[in-house]
């Protein structure tokens, strides 16, 4: 147990630094954009701070780190691209003008509380399987990890495809005002939050397999509802019903968050 807190608190450490350095930039350049795309490179972070600090090359570890990487890097510089060519999120520009308006805070203090501080202790408890499965006994991989791997493989290519179909469809002129019905869109709303929920929980199985599954299941129990009830499909769908007139009629046929066949009008 004192390796496990030990661990733990080395991480929180580790990502409390790097919160308040990326802080501190974010109030030089007044903008909080990028912290979307240092939720997945922090996780990967936490990630290779942890295999370092266990200090052996364990199959549940080893495949932990690789996945989360694989994962963590093709999402995070997918969003710091996205924030380079299309500026400033709208979530976070309308965030910061109401604090500083509504509340009277300055931009430092509304982007540490309503931003920085908040995400800190949400990216650590969403990579619990990670940290802790890195830790787990050492023994072969067994069918439930080997099972969490093709499940955040299927997750990392579900949401990797889904991004993709999206920038396609963005960029062609012809679609603008238009949602995307097409590809994976077609099956889900929202193939790139589904995609994410499959990485981490297949994450989790592998975590499990190595012993220490039921200890880090708040991690992907809570991606889970971020995705589903908080920053991820409310945010996207409300300002969606109010800019698209078709996107009403998207949502009576189409699943909210697993693939299904689309329903018959």
């Amino acid at each position: 147990m004192m390796e496990f807190a030990q661990l733990l608190l080395q991480n929180l450490a580790i990502s409390a630094v790097l919160f308040t350095l990326l802080w501190l930039l974010n109030v030089a350049i007044k903008d909080p954009s990028f912290i979307d795309s240092w939720w997945a490179l922090g996780m990967v972070v936490t990630a290779w701070a942890t295999f370092l600090f266990v200090g052996h090359t364990g199959a549940h570890a080893v495949l932990l780190t690789a996945l989360c990487t694989v994962w963590g890097l093709r999402l995070g510089f997918y969003l710091l691209w996205r924030w380079r060519k299309h500026g400033p999120d709208r979530r976070y520009v309308t965030m910061m003008a109401l604090a500083q308006k509504e509340r009277g805070w300055g931009y430092a203090r509304a982007s540490l509380l309503l931003v920085f501080a908040l995400q800190l202790p949400l990216q650590f408890i969403v990579s619990l399987p990670v940290q802790l499965g890195q830790m787990g006994d050492l023994h072969p991989l067994g069918p439930i990890a080997l099972a969490g791997a093709a499940v955040a493989v299927v997750g990392i290519l579900f949401e990797s495809l889904g991004d993709f179909q999206l920038v396609a469809f963005k960029a062609n002129p012809a679609n603008a005002g238009k949602v995307l019905q097409s590809g994976l869109w077609r099956y889900t709303r929202h193939p790139n939050y589904f995609g994410d929920a499959c990485v981490w929980w297949g994450l989790w199985l592998i975590a499990f397999d190595a012993g220490l599954g039921l200890w880090s299941m708040p991690g992907p129990v809570l991606i889970t509802i971020l995705l589903t009830k908080w920053s991820g499909v409310p945010t996207v769908e409300g300002r969606m019903r109010r800019k698209r007139p078709d996107y009403e009629a998207y949502v009576q046929r189409t699943s909210g968050f697993i693939p299904m066949p689309p329903k018959k009008a």
